[in-house]
């Protein structure tokens, strides 16, 4: 066999012998108590977060470049790369005397391009896409006689990922499962041959991104395809096409692949959070949501697994989606859709119908004369066996109900854009916002104290975890119901605030003419 493709016994030698310790860190294998003791199993997390470039990518960018013979290492390096590979090859080639030239999409954000700037790499900015800054680095690696660093389908940049295994099984030698992410497939190959050499009894299992799971359409196919396309949430992983030596050394490896939604990725960073304090990219969670996923299917006990943080380098502001959709991704919310009649009442008996469960979100705004569309999300200690029981329990009482927690559209997009003006047949609209208690029967007070004889007519509330929640709400007042509706509001206790003449309500929210 060629040195193109190493023999497994070859790849365990490149490992054991790879120079990545000149720049990287042994990171340490950090047990997690809190969710050990929840799914009953030792978990370990691969702080791979704490190189000096935020992730793993490093190893195997050194170990290419310092593998390069003297010639090429004059000439230089050359990457396309909006991401990790970028920083491992720009502090890669500065430590070893290389100049790197990175090649990154114009598009590449500002702290992204800094970074690599920071570690010593030469940003060539190219193009408003990766296949785009891809062709570019091919260009300039030819005519300028470059060399290319692959990002992960290749043996040199596959064993430095590896070295992340020799540490775990010197960290914890009685492993039974080691899980790790796909991508491309470099961290996973060289995890996988390794420990199979090493502890072959060691179940070693692939986690990928539902969106962009090229491995598995790979095992499925017998052969690398290329995806049409993929999500892009968990960037770090947004692969079409498994690389060619990645796949060979995985499907002679590895034990199993498993597939995780970004919910169950949200709900993964969250966990690590708790844990540990440390704040995970998507990409990095996506091992630890595999291990809880395969713990659960398989009712997995008193097994001593790990899991590999393989990155840390996230948009701050990609917190905000993950805060919206950790619960989900833990079974722990439930998203509904309910058709109520649009009449005085309503509104409070399909509250009094969902009884004391902490509501997290209610979305509504007036549209029919005859019937509106309620959307809203519960807090769930049951899972979804809960929320089928509630679903059938409101459609026995007449109600028509649609499940959106899976509808990705819904939870994305629908949520946030229930509103509007309102029709010409609100009258008398009065818009105020309240300061909720975060607390159960928050909401059915607020209702019961009001009475039934104001139209709700908009209703935006969402839950984030503060003491105090804020609240949007609509009613419909006539001019004679004006001192009974106040004297309620100021039997309530909450603060509110009259918003009706707010220049926002009047573009936005007031009834059309």
């Amino acid at each position: 066999m060629s040195l193109e493709q190493p023999t497994s016994s070859e790849y365990l030698r490149k490992i054991l012998l790879t120079p990545v310790y000149d720049v990287a860190r042994v990171t340490p294998l950090e047990h997690m108590e809190k969710l050990s003791e929840r799914i009953g199993c030792r978990v370990c997390l691969k702080r791979e977060d704490l190189q000096p470039v935020h992730s793993f990518k490093l190893r195997g960018a050194y170990n290419k470049i310092a593998q390069l013979p003297a010639e090429a290492k004059e000439r230089g390096v050359i990457a396309a790369s909006a991401g990790n590979h970028a920083q491992g090859c720009a502090l890669s080639g500065s430590r070893l005397g290389v100049k790197a030239t990175i090649v990154m999409p114009k598009t590449t954000p500002d702290i992204k391009v800094d970074a690599v700037r920071r570690f010593g790499g030469n940003v060539v900015l190219f193009g408003n896409s990766f296949d785009e800054a891809y062709a570019e680095s091919q260009r300039l690696a030819k005519e300028n006689g470059l060399t290319l660093i692959p990002p992960y389908d290749d043996p040199d940049v596959i064993a430095g990922q590896g070295t992340v295994a020799r540490e775990l099984l010197e960290q914890d030698s009685r492993l039974t499962h080691v899980f790790v992410q796909v991508g491309g497939g470099g961290l996973a190959a060289g995890v996988a041959v390794y420990i199979k050499q090493v502890l072959p009894e060691v179940k070693v299992i692939g986690v990928e991104a539902k969106g962009s799971a090229c491995l598995q359409a790979a095992w499925e196919a017998g052969e690398p395809v290329t995806l049409d396309r993929v999500s892009l949430f968990a960037d770090g992983v947004a692969v079409k096409r498994i690389g060619s030596e990645t796949y060979r050394v995985l499907r002679e490896n590895l034990d199993e692949i498993i597939t995780c939604s970004n919910d169950e990725i949200c709900a993964a960073l969250k966990d690590i959070f708790d844990d540990t304090r440390a704040i995970a990219e998507p990409s990095g969670a996506l091992s630890l949501a595999g291990l809880k996923k395969y713990a659960a299917e398989h009712d997995v006990k008193g097994a001593r697994m790990a899991c590999i943080l393989s990155g840390a380098n996230m948009n701050f502001h990609t917190l905000r989606f993950v805060s919206e959709r950790c619960e989900v991704g833990e079974r722990r919310e439930g998203i509904i859709s309910v058709t109520i009649p649009e009449k005085p009442g309503a509104f409070l008996a399909l509250c009094k119908k969902l009884g004391q469960r902490m509501v997290t979100e209610f979305n509504y705004r007036v549209s029919d004369p005859k019937q509106a569309e309620i959307f809203t999300s519960l807090r769930l200690t049951g899972g979804m066996e809960e929320l089928e029981k509630i679903i059938d329990d409101l459609r026995s009482s007449g109600y028509s109900v649609t499940d959106m927690t899976r509808n990705t559209f819904a939870k994305s997009h629908v949520r946030y854009m229930i509103g509007g003006k309102a029709p010409a047949s609100v009258k008398n609209e009065r818009i105020l916002s309240f300061q909720f208690p975060e607390r159960t029967g928050a909401l059915l007070q607020f209702l019961e104290t009001l009475g039934t004889g104001f139209n709700v007519t908009m209703f935006h509330y969402r839950n984030h975890g503060a003491e105090y929640g804020r609240v949007a709400c609509g009613f419909e007042v006539a001019p004679e119901q004006q001192e009974e509706f106040y004297e309620n509001l100021n039997k309530l206790g909450f603060a509110w605030w009259d918003e009706t003449d707010n220049i926002a309500c009047s573009k936005f929210l007031a009834p059309m003419e």
